[in-house]
């Protein structure tokens, strides 16, 4: 089994949904997004995505956005991701971890050179937002061939003829974009979240993680009640942003990752 197979198994046997977190890679430095990424599985991520900054986050709102901006200014390149994930193996070997991004880096870095070095690394799985199924010959099936699951993203207006379409290459979960926009934006209603899940596992086997606009421990609950994961981006990534230091940085962070983890943890209670 995977590490994304095997922790969402464990979960399940234990009552509970998943905390997802996510982070840019190398936000606001190489050193200070570690040392973050390092304190995670301990504060509470059961499931860990890093972002690969891209100059053109078409799918991210302003927070993500200025994450990849302060990423790429202090220098962080697609390699410098991939060896942030060794220096992250080094110490933890059962957490799960996603890289999430967009294909041009990717395509530029040369796919085959990209998975064998994702696969080395600990890799886990891969969420690449401007990829559609049509297009899976390019990412999608190489990934899956190497051991590494292609996750897909369904959101409020992939309709019942296109879902077939867009989870059969799944693997690993499913993230549903639980509003219609940018990461950050409004939050959808506990309604249209349960009949987003409830309409999803039709289709799938796979676990339904819910993100987009899930900011608070309160709101993390409501979801960890009706999905398998809760993912939370935006909410960590403002604490990176309005840290003073470092050290402040990684605080606010974890910190906030242990609040999320304990609403997460004791929503099924």
């Amino acid at each position: 089994m995977s590490r994304l197979e095997t922790r969402f198994a464990q979960l399940k046997q234990e009552g509970r949904a998943a905390l997802v977190t996510y982070t840019t890679g190398g936000d606001p430095d190489y050193a200070t997004s570690l040392a973050i990424l390092k304190g995670l599985p301990k504060a509470g991520a059961d499931v860990i995505e890093l972002g690969m900054p891209f100059t053109d986050p078409m799918a991210d709102g302003p927070a993500i956005q200025a994450a990849a901006l302060r990423a790429l200014k202090s220098g962080q390149t697609l390699a410098k991701t991939l060896n942030m994930v060794r220096e992250f193996r080094q110490e933890e070997s059962e957490t799960p971890l996603v890289l999430m991004g967009y294909y041009n880096p990717i395509h530029r870095y040369g796919v085959e050179r990209f998975l064998a070095e994702a696969k080395d690394a600990g890799v886990d799985g891969l969420i690449v937002v401007d990829l559609p199924p049509e297009h899976d010959a390019e990412l999608c099936d190489p990934a899956q061939a190497v051991g590494i699951d292609f996750i897909r993203l369904t959101t409020p207006t992939t309709d019942n003829n296109r879902l077939p379409r867009v989870l059969n290459s799944s693997s690993g979960f499913v993230y549903y974009v639980s509003v219609a926009g940018v990461t950050g934006a409004g939050s959808a209603t506990t309604e249209h979240i349960e009949h987003a899940v409830t309409r999803l596992r039709q289709f799938t086997q796979l676990p339904l993680c819910v993100g987009f606009g899930i900011r608070t421990p309160e709101q993390a609950r409501v979801v960890a009640q009706l999905a398998d994961g809760v993912v939370v981006g935006s909410a960590l990534v403002d604490q990176i942003a309005k840290a003073n230091s470092s050290a402040e940085a990684v605080e606010g962070v974890l910190s906030l990752c242990n609040s999320l983890a304990e609403a997460v943890r004791s929503a099924r209670r």
